[in-house]
Order: C-alpha cells, then structure tokens, then sequence
C-alpha cells in the first residue's frame, strides 16, 4: 500500500470513500509522522486521540451509508491561533497558557 501520508487531500478522500483503507489508518500513519517528528517543535498541542475519534465516526459513517463530508477521513493540522472547542489554544502566547475554548472557531468549525 502507498505510504498514506503521501497522498493528496483528494486521493485520501477518495480512498476513503472507496473503502481502499480507512479514516483511522490514515489518521495512525499522520499520528505516526507527528511523534516522530516531535523534535521538530512543530506543534503546541498534539491530538491524535481526537484524530482516531474523528477518523471513527468516518468510518462508521461509511459502514452506515450516510454521505461522507468533503473532508471526511482528511486530517489536519490547525494553527494554534483558531479557537478549538475543549484543546488549550495560546496563539503561541505564554498569556494564553491553559486557556481551553469552549466553542469552536468559524475557520475549524
């Protein structure tokens, strides 16, 4: 199989809808490329674990036959300067330190 974090937003989306792997491989491969990169400070804040539960209801959406979203099975990485509902965002500030949002920002929303 093609290495996942290869392919392009419409190759993982079409993969995903075709049933060729699913949302959760692809977000095990991107939450493998993260940690191994950690030395690379590249995030404030890692969230494989909401990856793994977005890339879940993905897959249980397909297996049900409900549409499948644009983005459905696409993992991202969100600068910390939009609001995520319940992940601490600082906007790269030691001010914002432990400031947890409890709503979601119109661009990651």
């Amino acid at each position: 199989m093609t290495n996942l974090t290869n392919l392009g937003v419409a190759a993982i989306r079409s993969g995903v809808a075709s049933g060729d792997f699913t949302a959760v491989e692809v977000a095990d491969a991107f939450n493998a490329n993260v940690a191994a990169a950690k030395a690379l400070n590249a995030f404030i804040v890692e969230t494989p674990e909401k990856a793994i539960e977005a890339a879940k209801a993905v897959d249980a959406d397909r297996s049900a036959g409900k549409p499948l979203g644009k983005m459905a099975g696409v993992p991202i990485g969100m600068k910390d300067l939009f609001c995520t509902e319940g992940v601490q965002t600082t906007a790269a500030s030691h001010i914002l330190e432990g400031f947890v949002p409890q709503y979601e920002s119109t661009v990651s929303g």
